[in-house]
């Protein structure tokens, strides 16, 4: 059967995700009907939330919290969970699903994981059309959360219409580092784990920091796995504006890039990569930078 967005749409709306997953896995795959149904998608206002900082921050229990209260309001919700991708076969290693397991039958609410596959941001051109489908299709809210790899998350605001960095006490020492890269693009801090010794004096300091830029950024305090400080992250993240031109034409821009760089390197096939380059590595004369030019003549040749 083709799948069409208004098959999928209904579907979605009858609670029945079936249809949805394996739109999913037609993008992810670039398998035949993709590029169709790609081609169908409707632009949609409904707000993507993108939940990024370093690891052991607790951006998975904090989604799960998040999930928590907008389906106690009713409302839907899909998450892409992005994982560090195998460098063997690309696939997705972590498994954020298995955090968020109380979530599975939740009427309304929509799980997937998502490898980075190669993206030193945690975001590739797949992740953008998943979330792209995923806005046509119906939900309330989209949650993405980003594979936690320090600076290089800034990628997310090309993605996400508003972006929440999760912190912790200890990350005291970082804050001065974090100015020229996470500090730009949070339009929300959350200094997750607050229970913890130093988290009121990190916190000031941060909103010292915070207080220096022309925006008004909130920094929350929370105790995610406790649900502490989530009714304040909440009324944050509604009384945001998602209607910001200027934001929003950087983020076109910045999707436009990756899906032409993305087709651009569509032809490269990794697995055909790596066995060639095993082939040449082997030679006494192996030079990497003569290798690409030569692997790259044959690709255009082919």
């Amino acid at each position: 059967m083709v799948l069409t967005v208004s098959h999928i749409q209904s579907q979605v709306k009858a609670g029945n995700f079936l249809s949805l997953a394996r739109a999913l896995t037609l993008l992810e795959n670039d398998l035949p009907g993709s590029e169709e149904l790609l081609r169908e998608l409707k632009p949609q206002n409904t707000p993507v939330i993108g939940i990024t900082g370093p690891p052991g921050a607790g951006k998975s229990t904090l989604v799960n919290t998040i999930i928590n209260k907008l389906s106690a309001e009713g409302k839907s919700v899909a998450v892409l969970a992005i994982d560090p991708s195998s460098p063997f076969n690309l696939g997705s290693l972590l498994g954020d699903r298995i955090r968020m397991s109380e979530q599975f039958n939740k009427p309304g609410v929509f799980i997937r994981s998502l490898a980075t596959r190669g993206s030193l941001g945690g975001l590739s051109a797949k992740t953008i059309e998943m979330t792209d489908l995923l806005k046509s299709v119906g939900f309330d809210y989209i949650l993405v959360e980003t594979v936690g790899v320090g600076q290089s998350e800034v990628e997310i605001a090309g993605l996400a219409d508003i972006s929440i960095v999760v912190l912790v006490p200890e990350s005291g020492d970082e804050i001065q580092g974090m100015k020229s890269g996470l500090m730009e693009i949070a339009d929300i801090f959350v200094v997750n784990k607050s229970d913890r010794e130093g988290a009121e004096a990190f916190a000031n300091n941060l909103k010292k920091l915070v207080h220096q830029k022309e925006e008004n950024i909130p920094v929350i305090n929370t105790v995610a796995d406790q649900a502490r400080g989530i009714d304040e992250l909440m009324t944050a993240i509604k009384e945001h504006s998602f209607s910001q031109n200027q934001r929003r034409q950087f983020l076109l821009s910045e999707k436009a890039w990756k899906l032409i760089r993305h087709h651009k390197m569509r032809d490269i096939n990794r697995l055909k990569l790596q066995e060639a380059l095993l082939n040449a590595s082997s030679k006494p004369d192996f030079n990497l930078y003569n290798f690409v030019d030569s692997f790259l003549d044959s690709v255009k040749n082919s």
